[in-house]
C-alpha cells in the first residue's frame, strides 16, 4: 500500500465570483448540473467543469459564459481528483442552488458553497486523487458581539434574505 501526498490546491476565481464544489459519479453530471442551474435562474452566468475519474478521464465543461467555463475547466484540472465537480457563479448566491444540486440524482457530495477563498485538500496515490476536504475562507476570531448580531442580522435584510 502505497503513502498518500497530501497537497492544498488554491481555486482561481474572480474576486466577485462564488463556487461550488462537490462530488459526483456519472459522465452526465456536467449536464445534469447545467440543467439544474437553468432551471433555478437562467439569467445567473456560470461555468461548471466535471472530472472524469473512469474511461477517457477528461475534464467535461458546460456554462454558459466562456470565461467562467475556462475558470471552472483550469481549477478542475489542477484539483484532477476523482469525479469532483466545480461550478464558478456570477451573480448569484450559491444557496439559490444548492438544493437542486443536491437533487441531481449523480451528486453524491457537496464540499463548500462560498465566495471565500478556498483551499481543497487532496490526496494522491498511485492509483489517483481525492478530495479530502475544503479550507473554506478564514480561522474564526472569536465569538459576535450583540453589535456583531445586529450587523449580521441586518446584513441578511438588506441583501433579501430575511424581512
Amino acid at each position: 500500500m502505497d503513502t498518500p501526498t497530501i497537497k492544498a490546491i488554491k481555486i482561481e476565481k474572480p474576486s466577485e465570483a462564488n463556487i461550488i464544489i462537490g462530488q459526483a459519479h456519472f459522465i452526465k453530471t456536467a449536464e445534469d448540473l447545467y440543467e439544474a442551474m437553468i432551471n433555478i435562474n437562467p439569467n445567473t452566468k456560470f461555468g461548471i467543469a466535471f472530472t472524469e475519474a473512469s474511461g477517457d478521464c477528461l475534464i467535461r465543461v458546460e456554462g454558459n459564459d466562456e470565461e467562467l467555463k475556462n475558470i471552472a475547466g483550469k481549477n478542475a484540472l489542477n484539483l484532477a481528483s476523482g469525479h469532483s465537480f466545480i461550478i464558478i457563479i456570477k451573480g448569484a448566491y450559491p444557496i439559490n442552488f444548492l438544493n437542486a444540486i443536491k437533487n441531481v440524482v449523480s451528486v453524491c457530495n457537496i464540499y463548500c458553497a462560498t465566495a471565500n477563498d478556498v483551499e481543497v485538500i487532496v490526496a494522491e496515490t498511485e492509483q489517483g486523487s481525492g478530495i479530502l476536504g475544503v479550507i473554506d475562507g478564514l480561522k474564526s476570531r472569536g465569538i459576535e458581539s450583540e453589535t456583531d448580531i445586529e450587523k449580521r442580522r441586518k446584513f441578511l435584510r438588506n441583501v433579501g434574505y430575511k424581512f
